[in-house]
């Protein structure tokens, strides 16, 4: 069977520095922070004060969103999902169906949704305990599956291809899109939407403060706390948000006559097993550099063609690891280094929503022809600099003829995920 070529025909975007695809691009541009400080964290004797928040409370979510969804959704992950699906879907072309879709399917997976369902209410055990189950309300299941993101998006376009969550921490994102990718090639639909969300607030942010991953001395500098690739990070800033892609094969986004984002050419996700210098949170520098390495392989590709990395540089001590894991799969380094960024300096880190809305402001920079700064750098970390040369880690934004990228998440449980994009052509 011939293998459907794919493209992206379609894009949404729900980030803490900007929500909506052209309000992000010009956000990546010009390097806004989307990061805060959050007086409530201070009060509850938080170690990190600061966070990305995507501002929904600035915009009419009836404006967007069917009216009985804009009233009754609580849980901010969905919402988040929601915005950008219907984004997406309408930039692709499409309005939500009258009658069932079975030419689309989707994958869009979630973190801790029911994480972000106890900031509205009670957390079940107290009130079943106390025999007073009903106070719970008749979406406490809906909103706190993880599948509950796809179900509600799905509940306003009325998809009905295969429509799946996958949930695999920060690459629960970059996984949906390979996985959709990876069913497209096959012929079995037509086009997927594919993406990923993360909420964000207190009871979320609560659960990584305590593991002392989570930056803790920029809480009266926040646009200066997420410095990925510093000699000085000190742990990710936690962040929410929810990027989605129309994926499409070439076939029938040319039968009508659809933008065209980029393409796909191929990718990987695997495991380190929680071997070697793998564990619950660092990765086995042997399965990354496999993982990238499969992903130029099946993308057909030599190193050499790839003009930018989109990392996934949380702003941790991993950071030098990972650099050494990208020269070392590439068998790239100095100044023969492709030049690499994050948006995470940004917007921070939106765990399972890391790896879709990190993919929409690597295909803009594919279609637009820019490289996005990477802020606060001014020291790189030295172990850094005895592998690559520093000006491959630009630090404003540059006009760049962009035509290849590959793009890598990296999460707990030891999981690794790359995607290779280029700019299509015929």
């Amino acid at each position: 069977m011939k293998k459907q070529r794919v493209v992206i025909t379609g894009l949404g975007v729900v980030a803490s520095n900007a929500i909506g695809v052209d309000n992000f691009h010009q956000a990546l541009k010009k390097g806004k922070s989307g990061i805060k400080k959050w007086d409530e964290f201070e009060r509850l004797n938080f170690r990190c004060q600061i966070g990305g928040v995507p501002d929904i409370d600035s915009i009419d979510l009836k404006d967007f969103l069917p009216r009985f969804l804009a009233e009754k959704l609580t849980n901010r992950a969905i919402i988040y999902a929601c915005l950008a699906g219907v984004e997406a879907w309408k930039d692709a072309g499409f309005e939500p169906n009258e009658d069932v879709d079975f030419s689309t399917g989707m994958i869009l997976g979630a973190g801790d949704l029911s994480f972000d369902n106890w900031k509205n209410r009670e957390f079940p055990t107290y009130p079943i305990d106390r025999g007073e189950n009903r106070k719970l309300g008749s979406r406490t299941v809906s909103e706190g599956m993880n599948s509950g993101a796809a179900a509600y998006l799905n509940n306003i376009l009325g998809i009905g291809n295969r429509v799946q969550s996958n949930s695999a921490a920060c690459i629960t994102g970059s996984e949906a899109v390979l996985l959709g990718y990876e069913y497209l090639q096959t012929g079995r639909a037509e086009r997927m939407i594919c993406g990923s969300t993360e909420g964000d607030g207190k009871y979320i942010w609560g659960c990584f403060d305590p593991m002392r991953v989570l930056c803790s001395d920029s809480n009266d500098s926040p646009s200066t706390g997420s410095r990925p690739m510093s000699a000085t990070s000190s742990g990710f800033v936690p962040s929410g948000g929810s990027g989605v892609l129309i994926l499409e094969t070439l076939e029938s986004a040319k039968k009508r006559g659809a933008k065209i984002y980029a393409e796909i050419l191929g990718g990987q996700v695997n495991s380190g097993g929680l071997r070697g210098s793998g564990t619950m949170t660092a990765p086995n520098s042997v399965a990354v550099v496999k993982c990238i390495q499969e992903a130029v392989s099946n993308a057909g590709i030599h190193p050499d063609e790839i003009d930018l990395i989109n990392g996934h540089l949380t702003s941790t001590k991993g950071d030098p690891i990972e650099i050494k894991n990208w020269v070392a799969a590439l068998g790239r380094s100095g100044k023969d280094f492709p030049l690499i960024n994050t948006p995470k300096s940004m917007i921070g880190h939106a765990v399972a929503g890391a790896g879709s809305v990190e993919l929409v402001a690597s295909i803009l920079q594919i279609k637009n022809d820019f490289v996005h700064a990477n802020l606060n750098v001014e020291d790189i970390h030295p172990e850094i600099l005895s592998e690559i040369f520093g000006g491959c880690i630009p630090t404003s934004c540059q006009s760049k003829e962009v035509n290849t990228v590959i793009k890598a998440n990296f999460g707990f449980g030891d999981l690794n995920c790359a995607l290779v994009l280029r700019k299509y052509k015929e």
